[in-house]
């Protein structure tokens, strides 16, 4: 059976696994994420390295420019942006590699395996350290011209511009997992969790207050894309049940009616692993080897 490598650069970790075209995984890695781009690469080029792989594929956290090869991933590298092809062309000159961004490896795993499995117009909202959307609409992958499509914790959902906003958006200041945090004066989203489930009222305002966001969020996606499915995503939807009800409840007010009625919102059923699986079949896809 045809199988790829598969790679999630995250903010804190790398994951690299192979991946058959079923979605099996043969075996899998995971190491703290290197702040240096060229020791990222010498990691990938090593477990490629004497592997039977058809190809590669790789997600980051931020930007990937299909025409120029540039990769900016504040998170994981710094502001500057980086020629990633040409470093990943130097050392993987055997294998095939493509690459795209986090979000569009999110949307991609769950439509391959996950909860939207075989629908065709599919919104991915990761909901973390930040906010990022990936988006297939009429069965293909939307990623712009520049590959920064579903950069969406830029959506301006509030006219009252605070200065947090020129750094990471708006969407991103009010409903992010560092939002939640400080809002509820605790020092992380999972303190403010447990702090709401005590019954901590200001951490219990903290999740209302970002629930009413990604609720506004969701619904301009809704409405400007008409998905059969947005899923939910990412470190804050592990505590989901403190704001998936607010979310569903709050959508139908600002979006357009009939799609929000024809809209399903779930949550991820792949967790961490939606990424690795994404990245696995961006690989597949460009290889052109079935996928069933």
């Amino acid at each position: 059976m045809n199988t790829v490598i598969a790679v999630d650069l995250g903010g804190t970790k790398t994951a690299i696994a192979e991946v058959d075209e079923r979605g099996g995984v043969a075996w899998k890695i995971k190491t703290p994420a290197d702040r240096r781009p060229e020791a990222t690469v010498h990691r990938i080029a090593q477990a490629v390295e004497g592997r039977a792989a058809a190809a590669a594929g790789i997600i980051i956290p931020g930007i990937y420019d299909q025409g120029t090869g540039m990769a900016w991933a504040p998170n994981l590298w710094g502001r500057e942006q980086v020629p990633l092809r040409e470093m990943l062309e130097a050392r993987l000159s055997s294998i095939r590699v493509v690459v795209e961004s986090d979000r569009s490896g999110y949307v991609l795993g769950e439509q391959w395996l996950g909860v939207a499995r075989g629908l065709n117009d599919v919104v991915f909202v990761a909901v973390g350290t930040g906010i990022g959307v990936g988006i297939i609409a009429g069965g293909r992958l939307i990623s712009g011209a520049h590959g920064i499509a579903g950069a969406a914790g830029w959506f301006a959902l509030d006219p009252r511009w605070r200065d947090g906003y020129a750094a990471t958006g708006c969407w991103e200041a009010e409903s992010a997992g560092p939002a939640v945090a400080r809002r509820a004066g605790k020092s992380s989203a999972q303190e403010a969790a447990l702090a709401a489930r005590r019954g901590d009222q200001a951490a219990r305002e903290a999740f209302d207050h970002a629930a009413g966001y990604l609720a506004m969020g969701i619904a301009n996606l809704i409405s400007l894309l008409n998905p059969e499915m947005v899923v939910l995503g990412g470190g804050l939807m592990q505590v989901a049940d403190l704001v998936i009800d607010r979310i569903r409840e709050g959508v139908p007010r600002w979006a357009q009616p009939i799609a929000a009625s024809k809209t399903a919102i779930e949550l991820s059923t792949l967790g961490e692993d939606a990424g690795l699986l994404g990245a696995a079949r961006l690989a597949f896809l460009h290889t052109g080897i079935p996928k069933e």
